[in-house]
């Protein structure tokens, strides 16, 4: 009795998953065949940031070159469509899928920017989270520190930080500034020559800071902090006009 007990059992739960798969493959194939009826776009990151709108992203998927209302999903290329929406520098990531009601659901990813690029003889552009540079928009501006000097022409020149070394040098300050939040409220713009040395221009004391290069920059922050807790406090806030901290060990004021 046991042993027939276990072998209907055991028969019980086969046949619920040959059903499972039998539903699980129906399913796919009535997706795969299903026309696509409506293209649905979601936007992640949306209430940080509105590079990109819903009318945008529809805008590219429907200059794809290929005919998707109307179609059948599973003649549909989207990865193609997924692979030309990424080529946007404001998206991050995009996933598109079909599911049963026959509506194509867009799902974009948009970069976050974490530093404008200024340049005087050409057009401003962002820098992102990933070390990407995308350019600026009409639709919103987003408030972040701002990085100036000719320096910049050639970040927009390499398009990726994450591709050269000073870049990712440059990439890690910035990373540590908007992570901290004294320094992200203190820090309004850093101005990067041709040879990578920054002058920082601070929010709310009046003395331009002098800093140098990248090179040990939290070390140089430190000792600015000290410079900002111990001696401003004793000599008056508006006494020195410049700091420098290019040189190991020294804080010089004038």
């Amino acid at each position: 009795m046991k042993l027939k007990f276990s072998i209907r059992k055991e028969l019980k739960v086969g046949a619920a998953l040959v059903g499972l798969f039998f539903l699980i493959a129906f399913s796919e194939r009535k997706q795969g065949g299903a026309v696509c009826k409506n293209i649905i776009i979601e936007i992640d990151n949306i209430s940080d940031n509105h590079f990109l709108d819903e009318k945008d992203v529809m805008h590219l998927v429907e200059t794809s070159g290929q005919s998707i209302k109307g179609t059948s999903l599973s003649r549909v290329n989207l990865k193609a469509i997924e692979t030309k929406l990424k080529y946007d520098k404001h998206i991050l990531d995009a996933e598109l899928y079909g599911d049963l009601k026959g509506n194509l659901i867009v799902n974009v990813e948009l970069r976050r920017p974490i530093a404008r690029l200024v340049q005087d003889d050409g057009p401003d552009a962002y820098l992102s989270e990933e070390g990407v540079i995308m350019s600026v928009s009409d639709k919103f501006s987003s408030r972040v520190m701002i990085i100036s000097g000719k320096f910049v022409k050639q970040l927009l020149e390499k398009g990726d930080l994450m591709k050269f070394d000073e870049g990712r040098s440059l990439m890690k300050m910035v990373e540590f500034i908007n992570d901290h939040p004294f320094w992200k409220a203190q820090i309004a713009q850093m101005d990067v020559n041709s040879h990578g040395e920054i002058t920082i221009y601070p929010q709310v004391t009046g003395q331009l800071v002098e800093f140098g290069t990248t090179e040990n920059f939290e070390v140089k922050l430190k000792k600015l902090m000290v410079f900002y807790k111990e001696v401003l406090p004793q000599k008056g806030w508006t006494k020195y006009e410049r700091v420098n901290l290019k040189y190991d060990g020294q804080v010089i004021a004038q």
